[in-house]
């Protein structure tokens, strides 16, 4: 035995550097792998938190408190509580087209660009703080039982839209093919509010058409800027070339917008290649962005007049704005509707996303279009009673405006 303890002893001392070489090797794999294992898990919980800036505790204390308290705890959903809250998030900033989509109002927004849906055609927008039609879409639902862009939408079946969002509207006022919404509208004018019913339908949006009018004058109406307008507005124009036209008419009315590259292809046909289109700023301090056309111009030589009016919103403000700057383009009809901000899809885990508002444009000459909307040249409403007879008074002033210029 005690053999045994002088081998173990003799062994530990002619083998110690070689020992200690092993343990200490041993311990820096041991807190390399757990400072790694901590590190990695701090990293996946949270990879974007900042607790520096905002202290979670509160949300957490608030929602342990409704779901050991609420009284009817059938209605606490995690999933819908946790949406709320963004959405609330994307409320606080102010802007009426920050906004949280959930899966369900993702997939509306996506059937919306693809341009086919089933509700009543007509693109809102929150103006001045109020729920408001920016424009009803042709051939609607909304515009054969009256909607016209402006009016202020003060309820949805019954349902005040006080500090509703935008999205919030929509899926009141969807629904299937044949069922009724009711919305509560103020047109300025009226004495009093009317409760206008309205019977939904598949809209199909159209992006645009053409006629001859006066022998010899181009009418383009443009509806939205939408995915198929580039190769529609292209073949349009190889009509219009081989045609008998010598001036152009473009309506923008009642247009809410869509892409921006669409609206600048349409310019390029106007306009001399490399003209301004529009300015993406950023008010941080980095360098605008110039959107410039890139066409043949094919258009450029015809005399033109543009229409506008309330509805007509975003690209189509952008488009009337680069038409104006650059060729002195008279405008005709109503101030627009003033939406000339920028904003960008961010994806979100479960199919969700936010639409955050991230720049504003300017026209060529810099000037702001949001909140603020263009101003026509020549300023002519269309009234209630020209409306009721069929007349389209801003259309006549253009047709008679185009048809003096040579």
């Amino acid at each position: 035995m005690l053999n045994m303890i002088n081998f173990n002893f003799n062994f530990f001392v002619n083998n110690k550097k070689k020992i200690i070489f092993w343990v200490i090797l041993i311990i820096l794999f041991v807190g390399v792998f757990t400072g790694g294992f901590f590190l990695g898990k701090k990293q996946t919980v949270c990879s974007v938190c900042q607790p520096s800036e905002i202290d979670f505790s509160l949300f957490w204390q608030a929602y342990g408190l409704l779901k050991d308290n609420f009284i009817d705890k059938s209605k606490i959903d995690s999933q819908k509580i946790l949406y709320g809250a963004i959405s609330g998030m994307a409320q606080s900033l102010g802007d009426p087209y920050t906004d949280f989509f959930n899966p369900e109002n993702a997939t509306k927004f996506q059937q919306d660009l693809a341009g086919s849906f089933e509700g009543i055609g007509a693109e809102i927008g929150i103006k001045k703080e109020q729920l408001t039609i920016i424009a009803p879409l042709k051939n609607t639902p909304a515009e054969k039982a009256g909607i016209r862009a402006g009016d202020a939408i003060l309820q949805i079946d019954g349902k005040s839209t006080t500090n509703m969002t935008t999205e919030e509207s929509v899926s009141l006022i969807r629904g299937k093919r044949g069922t009724d919404v009711v919305l509560t509208i103020f047109r300025e004018g009226w004495p009093t509010s009317k409760d206008i019913s309205i019977t939904r339908g598949t809209i199909i949006i159209p992006t645009m058409d053409w006629e001859i009018k006066n022998e010899n004058i181009a009418y383009i109406h443009i509806y939205q800027f939408g995915d198929t307008l580039s190769a529609d507005f292209k073949k349009v124009v190889s009509e219009i070339l081989q045609s008998r036209a010598k001036k152009i008419v473009l309506d923008l009315r009642d247009n809410p917008g869509g892409y921006l590259a669409a609206s600048q292809e349409v310019a390029g046909y106007f306009l001399e290649k490399g003209q301004i289109v529009t300015i993406e700023t950023f008010g941080n301090g980095q360098e605008p962005t110039l959107y410039k056309t890139e066409g043949k111009s094919e258009l450029l030589k015809y005399p033109l007049v543009v229409l506008i009016n309330q509805g007509s919103a975003s690209a189509s403000e952008i488009l009337a704005g680069a038409l104006r700057d650059n060729r002195e383009i008279k405008l005709i009809g109503v101030k627009s509707f003033g939406k000339g901000s920028v904003q960008e899809l961010a994806p979100l885990q479960g199919n969700s996303f936010l639409k955050i508002t991230i720049a504003k444009w300017l026209t060529p000459n810099s000037q702001s279009i949001s909140e603020v909307g263009l101003e026509p040249d020549i300023k002519v409403e269309n009234t209630d009673t020209d409306i009721t007879a069929g007349k389209d008074a801003q259309l006549d002033k253009a047709l008679e405006i185009i048809g003096t210029i040579k």
